[in-house]
């Protein structure tokens, strides 16, 4: 049940039943009517704009017309207050028996409380991480895995039909240097002394054991092989090594992709795909030949001019026109993200989500004016970029290095502190804004802690059906309807808690409209916040503790609103990818 938008219908209902309204020639367009918080929670329980944004088409004074709502809402039974503040906003205070029909809903629906049908079911392709398969995850990877993952979670959560995707960059040049770095590991490992890693190679460690793996399978062979015939093989088993090993790096972060799509299907079959893809812009009037001008910074006198195939990305929104085809035949590598666009969109998805590294910005435009062209606008195409991740310890920039060659492994992070920090505080930030990651905040036990603050009240929440058992040894909770006893909730301090639960299924259409995962971590921090303060709170009076061994009906309602709390902070971490622990030491 959505507060919100339960009152956001109950007031356009009483909006077109208003005589003002009725009497105009033309339907009164309620679209912008909201209902949300008041920035103040002493207003009121809801607020909303209705005065403010009908004044004008209906000729009238804010003020006056939001009197004239607000009377009308006062008949209202479940409503026990209204007021009007300012040029107009309307202030609605709910009644006790709503708040407590509300959590009876809550108690009701579980873990499914907050779920929501806003996405339609609209097919979502979320694609994050993509990187080159020529390494482990580096910490860089990082905030973009947890940061898509999450966003897969919620958007999945609010009834869209969301596939998440990693594109294998396995067709570009970075794979032949790859393979021949590994072909100097599959010679140490047939004895020979390799000596210093050659300048231009991948140096780490973690491509001796794809070198072993070589040596135990061909022995000697590829060695007497010349490179064209065994480049191709070494090729083959490198991406497949690598890839391994980062489906484990992710496995590691919770991390677990539906679709890795492979670069190299689009150049099969003598790259039919991407020609497809060409001829499908060009039929659209979206391909010529040209010539491009220099770039910017670079003298006219040494630029090249050279006539190339090109899309009319410009007439589509992008800055210039892009390169398809180079003068010597070739593809570029844009070409072959044209081609895995229009995949995606043949695949029947109308919305595509990349999440990219900061460094990728360039790519917008040409990505938009993509999606534009290929699905004649009728596909949207977002993409998020994620500002970079500073490492700390205690205030101190962190240098980490071990079998990588020169970064910072995103194993070596997770190993240190574990996964659920990891997630939760990758999250604790707009990804659009620079991230400092201490270890040693992230890893103390204190309210300065995000992911220990919000796991703690889950915990603490599973403490008091530890706590009502020891009160009542011979109670049932599994035969005890707590919805209906949940409805005995009346102490203001506990309604409080009660209208920040209510705010959950608001937060998840938001944030997944948004598509900014980050306000979820948000929420859960602050339902963490307000259920930690009410036990606070009874520490200092016995009568407010949710356990009350002397009053077991008024424990049992409050076991109600703590099984809510437990829900919602559940169902928000798993979202996030994180865990929810019953206890914490």
């Amino acid at each position: 049940m959505n507060l919100f938008a339960d009152f956001e219908k109950r007031i356009k209902t009483t909006l077109e039943g208003l005589e003002l309204i009725k009497a105009q020639e033309t339907p009164v367009d309620l679209a912008r009517v909201t209902v949300e918080p008041p920035r103040d929670q002493s207003h009121g329980d809801v607020a909303t704009n209705a005065a403010m944004v009908l004044s004008k088409p209906l000729g009238t004074n804010p003020r006056a017309l939001a009197e004239i709502i607000a009377e009308a809402l006062r008949g209202d039974a479940d409503v026990s207050e209204v007021s009007v503040a300012g040029p107009g906003f309307i202030n609605i205070r709910l009644s006790t028996g709503y708040w407590q029909q509300l959590l009876s809903a809550m108690v009701s629906e579980g873990l499914n409380y907050g779920r929501s049908k806003v996405g339609a079911g609209h097919k979502a392709n979320v694609e994050y991480v993509s990187a080159n398969p020529t390494g482990p995850m580096h910490v860089g990877h990082c905030r973009g895995a947890v940061v898509g993952d999450a966003l897969a979670n919620l958007m999945d959560f609010a009834g869209y039909d969301v596939t998440k995707e990693y594109y294998i960059n396995d067709a570009g040049s970075q794979i032949d240097v790859l393979a021949r770095s590994v072909f100097l590991r599959y010679r140490e490992a047939l004895g020979e002394t390799i000596g210093e890693i050659p300048s231009g190679l991948y140096p780490g460690d973690y491509l001796i054991p794809v070198g072993e793996a070589l040596a135990a399978e061909y022995g000697p062979r590829l060695h007497a092989m010349p490179e064209e015939e065994w480049l191709p093989i070494v090729k083959e088993k490198s991406i497949e090594m690598m890839m391994a090993l980062i489906r484990d790096d992710l496995a590691a972060l919770n991390v677990h992709h539906d679709v890795f799509y492979s670069e190299r299907t689009l150049h099969a079959n003598g790259a039919q795909r991407i020609r497809q893809a060409i001829n499908d812009l060009t039929f659209k009037g979206h391909v010529y030949r040209g010539t491009l001008p220099p770039p910017k910074g670079q003298l006219p006198e040494d630029w090249e001019d050279r006539e190339q195939t090109l899309f009319r990305s410009t007439e589509v929104g992008d800055d210039i026109d892009r390169p398809l085809i180079k003068s010597d035949g070739s593809y570029t590598y844009f070409a072959a993200d044209v081609a895995y666009f229009k995949d995606k969109f043949d695949r029947g998805y109308d919305e595509m989500i990349y999440v990219l590294g900061a460094d990728h910005g360039g790519y917008v435009k040409r990505l938009e004016a993509v999606a534009r062209a290929v699905s004649d606008g009728k596909a949207k195409l977002t993409v998020l970029l994620c500002q970079l991740v500073k490492l700390f310890r205690e205030g101190e920039p962190v240098k980490m290095s071990k079998r990588s060659g020169n970064f910072v492994t995103l194993r070596d992070v997770v190993d240190e502190v574990g996964r659920d920090a990891v997630r939760f505080m990758m999250l604790y930030r707009k990804s659009s804004e620079p991230l400092d990651f201490d270890f040693a905040k992230v890893t103390e036990q204190s309210k300065d802690n995000p992911v220990f603050y919000v796991q703690y009240a889950h915990a603490r929440c599973a403490s008091v059906f530890r706590q009502a058992k020891d009160a009542f040894p011979d109670l049932d909770l599994a035969t005890v309807d707590l919805a209906s006893a949940a409805a005995e909730i009346s102490d203001p301090n506990e309604l409080q808690l009660v209208a920040k639960l209510a705010e959950y299924p608001r937060i998840v259409e938001a944030a997944a409209i948004a598509q900014e995962p980050h306000r979820l971590a948000f929420y859960l921090y602050d339902l963490a916040s307000s259920f930690h303060s009410h036990w606070n709170k009874g520490k200092e009076n016995p009568e407010l503790r949710f356990v009350n061994d002397k009053n077991r009906q008024l424990s049992i309602a409050r076991l109600g609103l703590v099984h809510a709390v437990a829900c919602v902070l559940k169902s928000g971490l798993a979202i996030t990818g994180t865990a929810a622990p019953e206890e914490m030491r």
